[in-house]
């Protein structure tokens, strides 16, 4: 970050970032903590203040409570039910935490004239054969509930912010990174996959056919501060700044290629994982989109800087100790 950037983010910067104690809300914490900013984290089952506040943000005056405590000038709103089966076995509860949550924050935010992120999905997308990747202006038709919550919540948003131009949406890919358990991340849940793999007759079953594109929480919090310095930066023509935006890691693979890479990394053999590349099966509950890759052309037609970490380069220094 340049002098002249550090500027727009400094301790008279209150930063609020919702789900803070989970495996992205923890890193973006970190990076404007480390960007000089004052950063009060929210959670729940986790919380722990002063840093850490507990807020249910299923109560509207919750909500309204952190906000007037906090009194924050950008929220990061990363808390989310982002499990598609549990949104499938609890509709209701999930609705609550990512639309009307989020609809609750999006108008208090603006209210108060503070600057919003919402951490969203490329689940809104459908994901078909040849059509990605997605420009973030492409119709969404999100494959599951989970996908149609966090597009409900992105239009919340939206609608609510719409006078003043103050929030904002970021969609993500499926994220890894340092994780307190390895259950936090789809992508570093595959770390226990592989060992259990060691197994010769564990036959662990791994999908072969739906494309992901694995994205560090390191990178998504470091795009969102300078979304943060950008817009701040410009705030005299929020209102023209484009609203939705979208940033991914060309890492092209599928959960059974991130297999084969971690098991490389720890120097370990995949005997026990059979390859699964039948796709989608049309009983289950839960469809998963084949390939809802993110265009990043608006975030680079702003200068964002788009780099991200090697995939294996990172996984190699993270899981170090453990080789054999």
């Amino acid at each position: 970050m340049s002098v002249s950037e550090t500027t727009q983010l400094n301790m008279s910067t209150v930063v609020l970032v919702t789900g803070a104690t989970g495996l992205l809300g923890r890193q973006i914490f970190n990076t404007f903590k480390s960007s000089g900013c004052l950063v009060v984290g929210q959670g729940y089952s986790r919380a722990n203040p002063p840093t850490i506040l507990k807020a249910d943000l299923e109560k509207s005056e919750d909500i309204k409570a952190l906000l007037d405590d906090v009194k924050p000038q950008i929220v990061i709103h990363c808390a989310a039910n982002r499990f598609p089966d549990l949104c499938d076995k609890n509709p209701d509860q999930a609705r609550r935490v990512n639309v009307d949550a989020t609809r609750t924050l999006a108008k208090e935010t603006s209210a108060r004239n503070a600057f919003l992120i919402y951490i969203s999905t490329d689940y809104v997308f459908p994901g078909k054969e040849g059509e990605a990747p997605y420009e973030a202006d492409a119709p969404t038709n999100p494959p599951n509930l989970y996908g149609q919550f966090k597009r409900d919540g992105e239009i919340a948003v939206l609608e609510e912010t719409k006078e003043n131009g103050l929030g904002i949406v970021l969609r993500v890919p499926v994220l890894y990174g340092p994780a307190k358990s390895n259950s936090e991340s789809a992508v570093n849940t595959l770390v226990d996959s592989v060992w259990k793999a060691q197994d010769e007759n564990a036959g662990v079953k791994m999908d072969d056919w739906a494309q992901r594109y694995p994205t560090n929480t390191e990178d998504v919090s470091r795009v969102c501060r300078d979304i943060v310095i950008k817009y701040i930066k410009e705030r005299s023509r929020m209102k023209e700044l484009p609203k939705i935006l979208q940033f991914s890691s060309e890492d092209r693979m599928t959960k059974y290629e991130i297999c084969e890479k971690l098991a490389a990394v720890l120097s370990l053999p995949l005997t026990g994982m059979v390859r699964n590349q039948e796709g989608n099966d049309p009983n289950a509950s839960v469809q998963r989109p084949y390939d809802t890759h993110l265009s990043t052309k608006a975030l680079k037609d702003l200068g964002i800087d788009l780099r991200t970490v090697d995939f294996e380069t990172w996984w190699r220094k993270y899981l170090g100790a453990y080789k054999k």
